[in-house]
Protein backbone atom coordinates (compact mmCIF):
# COMPACT_ATOMS: atom_id res chain seq x y z
CA UNK A 1 0.00 0.00 0.00
CA UNK A 2 1.32 3.45 -0.91
CA UNK A 3 1.49 5.94 1.92
CA UNK A 4 -1.60 8.08 2.41
CA UNK A 5 -0.76 11.75 2.89
CA UNK A 6 -3.45 13.83 4.60
CA UNK A 7 -3.62 16.98 6.68
CA UNK A 8 -5.03 17.11 10.18
CA UNK A 9 -7.19 20.16 10.79
CA UNK A 10 -9.10 19.34 13.97
CA UNK A 11 -9.02 17.02 16.98
CA UNK A 12 -11.81 16.04 19.36
CA UNK A 13 -11.05 14.03 22.49
CA UNK A 14 -13.15 12.67 25.35
CA UNK A 15 -12.00 10.04 27.82
CA UNK A 16 -11.06 9.37 31.44
CA UNK A 17 -9.66 12.66 32.76
CA UNK A 18 -9.62 14.03 29.20
CA UNK A 19 -12.34 16.64 28.74
CA UNK A 20 -11.42 17.83 25.27
CA UNK A 21 -8.21 18.18 23.28
CA UNK A 22 -7.16 21.58 24.62
CA UNK A 23 -7.67 20.52 28.24
CA UNK A 24 -5.74 17.29 27.71
CA UNK A 25 -2.68 18.49 25.78
CA UNK A 26 -0.48 19.16 28.82
CA UNK A 27 -1.12 15.69 30.25
CA UNK A 28 -0.49 14.04 26.90
CA UNK A 29 2.66 16.09 26.37
CA UNK A 30 4.00 15.02 29.75
CA UNK A 31 4.10 18.48 31.33
CA UNK A 32 1.27 17.69 33.77
CA UNK A 33 0.48 14.44 35.60
CA UNK A 34 -2.18 12.23 34.08
CA UNK A 35 -5.16 12.00 36.44
CA UNK A 36 -7.80 9.43 35.58
CA UNK A 37 -11.40 10.21 36.44
CA UNK A 38 -14.70 8.96 35.02
CA UNK A 39 -15.37 10.07 31.46
CA UNK A 40 -17.71 13.07 31.48
CA UNK A 41 -20.17 13.03 28.57
CA UNK A 42 -21.83 16.32 27.58
CA UNK A 43 -25.54 16.20 26.81
CA UNK A 44 -26.37 15.85 23.12
CA UNK A 45 -27.81 19.36 22.98
CA UNK A 46 -27.79 19.48 19.19
CA UNK A 47 -30.54 16.85 19.06
CA UNK A 48 -34.25 17.65 19.40
CA UNK A 49 -35.55 16.88 22.93
CA UNK A 50 -37.39 13.71 21.89
CA UNK A 51 -34.28 12.16 20.32
CA UNK A 52 -32.01 13.47 23.09
CA UNK A 53 -33.91 11.44 25.70
CA UNK A 54 -33.32 8.19 23.81
CA UNK A 55 -29.58 8.35 23.19
CA UNK A 56 -26.90 6.43 25.05
CA UNK A 57 -23.17 6.71 25.63
CA UNK A 58 -21.83 6.18 22.06
CA UNK A 59 -24.07 8.88 20.59
CA UNK A 60 -23.19 11.42 23.30
CA UNK A 61 -19.51 10.50 22.96
CA UNK A 62 -19.38 10.70 19.17
CA UNK A 63 -21.18 14.04 19.16
CA UNK A 64 -18.83 15.52 21.76
CA UNK A 65 -15.70 14.62 19.82
CA UNK A 66 -17.17 15.32 16.40
CA UNK A 67 -18.33 18.84 17.20
CA UNK A 68 -15.02 19.64 18.92
CA UNK A 69 -12.97 18.56 15.89
CA UNK A 70 -15.21 20.42 13.42
CA UNK A 71 -15.17 23.58 15.53
CA UNK A 72 -11.39 23.52 15.84
CA UNK A 73 -11.07 23.14 12.07
CA UNK A 74 -13.59 25.91 11.48
CA UNK A 75 -15.86 23.81 9.25
CA UNK A 76 -19.59 23.21 9.18
CA UNK A 77 -20.26 19.56 10.15
CA UNK A 78 -23.28 19.62 7.85
CA UNK A 79 -20.87 19.37 4.91
CA UNK A 80 -18.58 16.62 6.20
CA UNK A 81 -18.41 13.02 5.07
CA UNK A 82 -17.78 10.90 8.15
CA UNK A 83 -16.38 7.55 9.24
CA UNK A 84 -17.74 6.13 12.50
CA UNK A 85 -15.48 3.45 13.93
CA UNK A 86 -16.32 1.55 17.12
CA UNK A 87 -15.36 -1.86 18.45
CA UNK A 88 -18.61 -2.53 20.31
CA UNK A 89 -21.14 0.20 19.63
CA UNK A 90 -23.71 0.73 22.38
CA UNK A 91 -22.57 -1.75 25.04
CA UNK A 92 -25.16 -0.66 27.65
CA UNK A 93 -27.97 -1.14 25.16
CA UNK A 94 -26.63 -4.54 24.12
CA UNK A 95 -26.54 -5.58 27.79
CA UNK A 96 -30.13 -4.42 28.33
CA UNK A 97 -31.39 -6.32 25.25
CA UNK A 98 -29.66 -9.52 26.34
CA UNK A 99 -31.15 -9.15 29.83
CA UNK A 100 -34.60 -8.82 28.31
CA UNK A 101 -34.11 -11.85 26.08
CA UNK A 102 -32.99 -13.89 29.11
CA UNK A 103 -36.11 -12.90 31.10
CA UNK A 104 -39.67 -14.21 31.03
CA UNK A 105 -40.88 -11.07 29.25
CA UNK A 106 -38.87 -11.00 26.02
CA UNK A 107 -40.51 -7.93 24.47
CA UNK A 108 -37.80 -5.54 23.27
CA UNK A 109 -38.72 -1.87 22.96
CA UNK A 110 -38.45 -0.34 19.46
CA UNK A 111 -36.13 2.36 20.83
CA UNK A 112 -33.70 -0.21 22.19
CA UNK A 113 -33.83 -2.12 18.93
CA UNK A 114 -33.08 0.81 16.63
CA UNK A 115 -30.30 2.04 18.95
CA UNK A 116 -28.70 -1.41 18.82
CA UNK A 117 -27.60 -1.18 15.19
CA UNK A 118 -23.96 -0.24 14.64
CA UNK A 119 -24.70 2.83 12.52
CA UNK A 120 -27.14 4.42 15.01
CA UNK A 121 -24.62 7.17 15.97
CA UNK A 122 -24.24 8.18 12.31
CA UNK A 123 -28.01 8.49 12.02
CA UNK A 124 -28.28 10.70 15.09
CA UNK A 125 -25.30 12.73 13.84
CA UNK A 126 -27.13 13.45 10.60
CA UNK A 127 -30.20 14.53 12.57
CA UNK A 128 -28.13 16.84 14.80
CA UNK A 129 -26.05 18.40 12.01
CA UNK A 130 -28.51 18.15 9.07
CA UNK A 131 -25.66 16.48 7.21
CA UNK A 132 -26.49 14.78 3.91
CA UNK A 133 -22.90 13.75 3.13
CA UNK A 134 -21.99 10.04 3.04
CA UNK A 135 -21.12 8.21 6.24
CA UNK A 136 -19.46 4.85 6.90
CA UNK A 137 -19.74 2.76 10.06
CA UNK A 138 -17.20 0.04 10.76
CA UNK A 139 -15.50 -2.02 13.45
CA UNK A 140 -12.37 -4.17 13.55
CA UNK A 141 -12.06 -5.33 17.18
CA UNK A 142 -8.71 -4.09 18.53
CA UNK A 143 -7.78 -2.67 15.10
CA UNK A 144 -10.80 -0.36 15.13
CA UNK A 145 -8.87 2.93 15.30
CA UNK A 146 -6.39 1.94 12.62
CA UNK A 147 -9.13 0.72 10.30
CA UNK A 148 -11.08 3.93 10.80
CA UNK A 149 -8.00 6.08 10.15
CA UNK A 150 -7.21 4.28 6.89
CA UNK A 151 -10.82 4.54 5.74
CA UNK A 152 -11.14 8.26 6.54
CA UNK A 153 -7.78 9.11 4.92
CA UNK A 154 -8.67 7.07 1.83
CA UNK A 155 -12.05 8.78 1.51
CA UNK A 156 -10.52 12.25 1.85
CA UNK A 157 -7.96 11.53 -0.88
CA UNK A 158 -10.44 9.79 -3.19
CA UNK A 159 -13.10 12.51 -2.93
CA UNK A 160 -10.82 15.54 -2.66
CA UNK A 161 -12.96 16.65 0.29
CA UNK A 162 -12.42 16.64 4.07
CA UNK A 163 -13.52 13.58 6.01
CA UNK A 164 -14.25 13.35 9.72
CA UNK A 165 -13.15 10.24 11.63
CA UNK A 166 -15.13 9.56 14.82
CA UNK A 167 -13.63 6.61 16.70
CA UNK A 168 -15.08 5.61 20.06
CA UNK A 169 -15.36 2.75 22.53
CA UNK A 170 -17.78 2.21 25.39
CA UNK A 171 -17.75 -0.24 28.30
CA UNK A 172 -19.90 -3.34 28.80
CA UNK A 173 -21.48 -3.94 32.22
CA UNK A 174 -20.92 -7.34 33.83
CA UNK A 175 -21.02 -10.16 32.87
CA UNK A 176 -19.82 -9.15 29.36
CA UNK A 177 -17.24 -6.86 30.94
CA UNK A 178 -15.36 -9.95 32.15
CA UNK A 179 -14.96 -11.04 28.51
CA UNK A 180 -14.30 -7.57 27.05
CA UNK A 181 -12.90 -5.44 29.89
CA UNK A 182 -12.87 -1.91 28.44
CA UNK A 183 -12.57 0.25 31.58
CA UNK A 184 -13.77 3.66 30.32
CA UNK A 185 -15.64 5.23 27.41
CA UNK A 186 -13.05 6.85 25.13
CA UNK A 187 -13.50 8.81 21.92
CA UNK A 188 -11.25 10.52 19.39
CA UNK A 189 -12.22 12.53 16.30
CA UNK A 190 -9.81 13.66 13.57
CA UNK A 191 -10.74 16.04 10.77
CA UNK A 192 -8.64 15.02 7.75
CA UNK A 193 -8.15 16.98 4.53
CA UNK A 194 -6.51 15.94 1.25
CA UNK A 195 -4.67 19.28 1.00
CA UNK A 196 -3.19 21.76 3.42
CA UNK A 197 -5.42 24.56 4.72
CA UNK A 198 -4.91 27.63 6.87
CA UNK A 199 -6.05 25.65 9.92
CA UNK A 200 -3.93 22.54 9.36
CA UNK A 201 -2.23 21.33 12.54
CA UNK A 202 0.01 18.66 11.00
CA UNK A 203 0.63 16.52 7.96
CA UNK A 204 0.22 12.75 8.40
CA UNK A 205 1.87 10.25 6.07
CA UNK A 206 0.23 6.91 6.89
CA UNK A 207 1.68 3.59 5.77
CA UNK A 208 1.81 -0.07 6.76
CA UNK A 209 4.65 -1.41 8.88
CA UNK A 210 5.78 -4.64 10.52
CA UNK A 211 7.48 -2.79 13.38
CA UNK A 212 6.22 -3.14 16.95
CA UNK A 213 3.80 -0.41 18.04
CA UNK A 214 5.13 2.41 20.18
CA UNK A 215 4.31 2.36 23.87
CA UNK A 216 3.43 5.27 26.14
CA UNK A 217 6.18 6.05 28.64
CA UNK A 218 3.56 7.13 31.18
CA UNK A 219 2.24 4.02 32.95
CA UNK A 220 -1.30 5.37 33.21
CA UNK A 221 -1.54 6.19 29.51
CA UNK A 222 0.03 2.86 28.60
CA UNK A 223 -2.62 1.06 30.63
CA UNK A 224 -5.32 2.92 28.67
CA UNK A 225 -3.56 2.19 25.39
CA UNK A 226 -3.58 -1.54 26.07
CA UNK A 227 -7.13 -1.78 27.44
CA UNK A 228 -9.16 0.48 25.10
CA UNK A 229 -9.01 -0.17 21.34
CA UNK A 230 -9.39 3.48 20.27
CA UNK A 231 -6.73 4.46 22.83
CA UNK A 232 -4.20 2.67 20.61
CA UNK A 233 -3.97 6.18 19.12
CA UNK A 234 -2.39 7.62 22.30
CA UNK A 235 1.24 7.57 21.01
CA UNK A 236 0.06 9.64 18.04
CA UNK A 237 -1.81 12.04 20.32
CA UNK A 238 1.28 12.42 22.51
CA UNK A 239 3.40 13.41 19.53
CA UNK A 240 0.76 15.87 18.35
CA UNK A 241 0.44 17.32 21.87
CA UNK A 242 4.21 17.90 22.00
CA UNK A 243 4.13 19.36 18.47
CA UNK A 244 7.04 17.02 17.77
CA UNK A 245 7.66 15.95 14.16
CA UNK A 246 8.71 12.34 13.67
CA UNK A 247 7.46 8.81 13.15
CA UNK A 248 5.02 7.01 15.40
CA UNK A 249 3.94 3.38 15.05
CA UNK A 250 0.49 2.38 16.31
CA UNK A 251 -1.40 -0.91 16.55
CA UNK A 252 -3.36 -2.20 13.60
CA UNK A 253 -3.67 -5.92 12.81
CA UNK A 254 -1.92 -8.75 14.64
CA UNK A 255 1.23 -8.73 12.51
CA UNK A 256 0.79 -5.34 10.87
CA UNK A 257 1.08 -1.83 12.31
CA UNK A 258 0.51 1.68 11.00
CA UNK A 259 3.56 3.90 10.70
CA UNK A 260 2.61 7.58 10.71
CA UNK A 261 5.13 10.26 9.81
CA UNK A 262 4.07 13.51 11.51
CA UNK A 263 5.31 16.84 10.13
CA UNK A 264 4.33 20.31 11.29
Amino acid sequence: MSALRVYLDGIGLCGPGMAGWAASRDSLAGTRPVELSPTVLPAAEALPPAERRRVGVPIKLSMAIGFEAAQQAGVDPANLAAVFSSTGGDCDNCHAILETLASDDRQISPTRFHNSVHNAPSGYWSIATHCMAPSTSLCALDATFGAGLLEAASQALASGQPCLLLAYDTAYPDPLYSLRPIPYPFGLALLLRPARSTTSLACLNIGLSEKAPDRCTDATLESLRQSIPVARALPLLQRLARNAPGRVVIDYLEHLSLAIEVTA
